[in-house]
C-alpha cells in the first residue's frame, strides 16, 4: 500500500484522490486550502464546491495542515492553481523529505518568470535545500469524467524512468490508463498552452462561426503549440499524443471546458470580469497563461499569432470578431 498526497481540492484533485480511491491498494490525503472545504468534504464526504455530486470514500482523509497530509507521503501529486505554486511549495517545503516522489498535475505556466510548473517548484525545494524526483500527469481529462470512472488515458512524464513507472502502476486501474514519456518539457507545455486555443475554440464558438473555422483553428493552434515546444526542447512527436493534440481537441470541443466556456462567453459578447464571476471559484488556466506563453514565446523567437490574438481580447478588449479577421488576413505561408 502506498501512501499518496493530493495537495489541492479544485475538481481535478478531488478526481486524481476518488480515481485512486476506486482503484484501491493506497492511503489517499486529499489537502485543502480552503477551511470551509475541507470541513464540507469530512462532514458530507463531497466536494460540493468544486465537484458536486461525488462520494469521496473512506479511504480519503481530509487535511487542512499541508504537514498532516505530507507526513509519510510516499508519492506527493501537486494540484494547486498555478499562480499559487511558488507560494505553496514554500509552505510545504517544511514538511517534505528526500525519496518523495513529486508529481504535478497543474496545467499552467508562471506569469512573471514563464516558467513550467515543474520548473517553479524545483527553483523553491533547491532553494530549502531539497532536490525531489519529479514527473508531470497530464492528458486529455475532465475531473467529472474521471470522477465518473469514465475510460481516460493520461501521460506521465519524467525524466526518472523508476518514478514514471511506479506512478504508471500505482494509479493505472480499470478506468484510468497511464502511458510514460521521458519528454517533461513537451508534455508539460502542451497541457499548458491547449489552454489558450480553446479559448479561442469557444471564441469560434460563441461567435456561430461554424465547424470549418474550429477545425482550422485547432489544426493551426497544434501547430503553433509544437512550434514553442520544440523551441524548448519538447519533441514533436509528443505534440501529436495524449498530452498534445489528445489534451488539445478535448478541451477546444468538449463542453465541460472552462477555458471553451470562457471563450465562448467572448464571442456572444460578455465581458471577461463577468465571465470570470461565472465561473464559481473554478479556474480557467489559459487566461494567465496567454500572457506568459507570449513572453516565452519572445525568449524563444517563436510566432504565435493565435496566442497574440487571444491576449489582446482578453487584456486589450479588443473585438473577437476583429481578432478573427486578422488572423485570416495574415500573409500567406507554406503549411
Amino acid at each position: 500500500m502506498s501512501r499518496i498526497a493530493v495537495m489541492g481540492s479544485g475538481a481535478w484533485g478531488t478526481a486524481i484522490a476518488i480515481s485512486l480511491a476506486r482503484r484501491g491498494g493506497h492511503s489517499i490525503a486529499l489537502w485543502s486550502f480552503e477551511k470551509d472545504v475541507a470541513a464540507t468534504m469530512r462532514d458530507d464526504r463531497e466536494n460540493k464546491t468544486f465537484l458536486p455530486g461525488f462520494r469521496l470514500p473512506e479511504s480519503i482523509s481530509i487535511f487542512e495542515d499541508p504537514g498532516e497530509a505530507l507526513a509519510n507521503a510516499e508519492i506527493v501529486v501537486s494540484v494547486t492553481p498555478s499562480q499559487f505554486v511558488r507560494s505553496s511549495y514554500k509552505a510545504f517545503a517544511p514538511h517534505l523529505s528526500a525519496g518523495q516522489l513529486l508529481v504535478s498535475a497543474t496545467k499552467g505556466i508562471e506569469d512573471a518568470t514563464c516558467l513550467r510548473m515543474t520548473q517553479v517548484i524545483d527553483e523553491v525545494l533547491r532553494r530549502e535545500g531539497l532536490e525531489l524526483s519529479s514527473g508531470v500527469l497530464s492528458g486529455p481529462s475532465f475531473a467529472q469524467e474521471v470522477a465518473a470512472g469514465a475510460p481516460t488515458a493520461i501521460t506521465i512524464a519524467s525524466a526518472d524512468n523508476n518514478l514514471a513507472a511506479r506512478v504508471q502502476r500505482e494509479f493505472s486501474s480499470k478506468t484510468l490508463r497511464l502511458y510514460t514519456n521521458d519528454d517533461v518539457v513537451g508534455v508539460e507545455l502542451g497541457g499548458s498552452l491547449k489552454n489558450v486555443i480553446a479559448i479561442a475554440a469557444g471564441i469560434v464558438a460563441g461567435l456561430g462561426l461554424g465547424y470549418n473555422s474550429n477545425a482550422a483553428l485547432i489544426t493551426r493552434g497544434i501547430a503553433e503549440i509544437t512550434r514553442l515546444a520544440v523551441a524548448c526542447g519538447g519533441r514533436r512527436e509528443t505534440l501529436a499524443g495524449l498530452s498534445g493534440m489528445g489534451d488539445l481537441v478535448l478541451t477546444c470541443t468538449g463542453s465541460l471546458s472552462r477555458n471553451r466556456s470562457v471563450g465562448m462567453g467572448l464571442g456572444q459578447g460578455k465581458k471577461i470580469d463577468e465571465i470570470l464571476a461565472g465561473l464559481g471559484g473554478h479556474v480557467a488556466e489559459g487566461i494567465r497563461t496567454t500572457s506568459a506563453a507570449l513572453g516565452l514565446a519572445q525568449r524563444h523567437g517563436v510566432e504565435m499569432p493565435i496566442a497574440d490574438q487571444m491576449k489582446a481580447i482578453l487584456m486589450d478588449g479588443k473585438s473577437p470578431q476583429r481578432a478573427i479577421e486578422e488572423l485570416m488576413q495574415r500573409p500567406g505561408r507554406d503549411e
